[in-house]
């Protein structure tokens, strides 16, 4: 039985300018997730998840594919223990 976990993201390849941390934000709250989305001077996307660690994968199948016009080269994740500090999912500018 999985429980509930955090999980720390970077995504790389084309994923500024193609609206990805909006769909990132529907698509976290859809599923019922906390955390939050950035982008990062780098190019790349960070963001963090929480909530029950199967929809946290199911989310992390869709951040590799992106949105329409994002070319994702790459997803890191760092799994943590939950923490449960986050009220909702939100863009972090």
């Amino acid at each position: 039985m999985s429980g509930l976990a955090r999980a720390q993201v970077l995504i790389s390849g084309v994923v500024q300018g193609v609206f990805y941390r909006a769909y990132t934000r529907d698509q976290a709250r859809a599923r019922g997730l906390k955390g939050w989305v950035r982008n990062l001077p780098d190019g790349r996307v960070a963001a963090v998840f929480e909530g029950k660690r199967e929809v946290i994968e199911d989310m992390l199948a869709w951040c590799r594919q992106g949105p329409p016009y994002a070319a994702v080269d790459e997803v890191q994740v760092n799994w943590q223990d939950y923490v449960g500090d986050l009220a909702d999912f939100r863009i972090v500018y």
